[in-house]
């Protein structure tokens, strides 16, 4: 199911300082209920990094499954596909400029892609592309809205001993078009740990204040999981709130940041290391 944020929000969502983004209204997807039967005690203790904190926030795309890799071996193939019009980083290029200029009106997600995939085409061909080339475009792209979404390694088996182990509330906070977004969750598996999904335009400060805002925590008691220092991370910490970064091997050049330290930062290698960064912090 799918709800409207803003029907209980004063804020409107502001657009981010790159561009502006066509939805001020996060949605949320709530799955099935669970039923915390964690003792108190096992939640974060007094003392930790992890104390008091109330609400766990999990990216999706690239935090929990591959995302980039398929949209990176997409944009390979279209640069090879449009070879007779300039080199592969021309194309390439042109195509991130059309990407950027279209985020205002179109935002994030695949069909964005798609859309942008047909319109630098054109243009860099001058509108002679044959249809049969753009026809292979389109179904190219459509393919991306079809990813598997297969949990990346110790995501199912971590998600599964915090649900089990301790009394945070978790929710899956990703920003794209909610349709897709919940079809790939869907296809996880992964929705049945989490007590909602939110998917907003973009995340920026003002998202974290609303999901904070929904969630009836402070943002000191709220911590974001994420691969992107620019949208896990960097938000979440302006508002007072912490944030996990796990690196990915394949970020978006629009993602691209460079990490810096912070005392509400906290970086782990891999997605299983969460499972005893936070055993850690039950056992005092």
């Amino acid at each position: 199911m799918v709800l409207p944020l803003c029907n209980s929000m004063k804020e409107h969502h502001s657009s981010s300082p790159c561009c502006g983004h066509p939805s001020d209204c996060p949605t949320v997807a709530k799955p099935q209920p669970h039923s915390h039967d964690a003792s108190p005690e096992s939640a974060a203790v007094g003392g930790s990094w992890l104390d008091g904190v109330r609400v766990l926030a999990f990216d999706a795309d690239d935090t929990l499954w591959d995302c980039q890799i398929f949209f990176n071996a997409m944009e390979q193939w279209y640069c090879e596909a449009l070879s007779a019009y300039g080199s592969a980083e021309s194309i390439s290029t042109s195509l991130f400029a059309v990407e950027r200029s279209n985020m205002a009106e179109l935002g994030f997600g695949s069909k964005a892609v798609i859309i942008s995939l047909i319109e630098n085409a054109l243009g860099v061909s001058n509108g002679s592309l044959d249809n049969a080339l753009l026809q292979r475009i389109i179904s190219k792209g459509r393919s991306l809205l079809r990813i598997p979404a297969t949990p990346l390694p110790g995501v199912e088996d971590t998600l599964s001993w915090l649900r089990k182990n301790t009394n945070y509330r978790m929710l899956l906070f990703t920003k794209g078009d909610s349709l897709e977004q919940e079809q790939k969750a869907k296809r996880s598996g992964l929705l049945r740990y989490f007590d909602e999904m939110v998917t907003v335009s973009d995340k920026d400060t003002q998202a974290y204040r609303q999901l904070c805002a929904r969630c009836g925590v402070d943002p000191q008691q709220f911590v974001m999981v994420g691969n992107s220092f620019k949208s896990d991370v960097v938000p979440a910490v302006e508002i007072g709130a912490k944030a996990i970064y796990i690196p990915h091997h394949c970020t978006w050049q629009y993602e691209a940041m460079e990490p810096f330290e912070h005392d509400n930062i906290k970086e782990l290698k891999e997605f299983d290391e969460l499972k005893h960064f936070c055993l850690g912090s039950i056992q005092g």
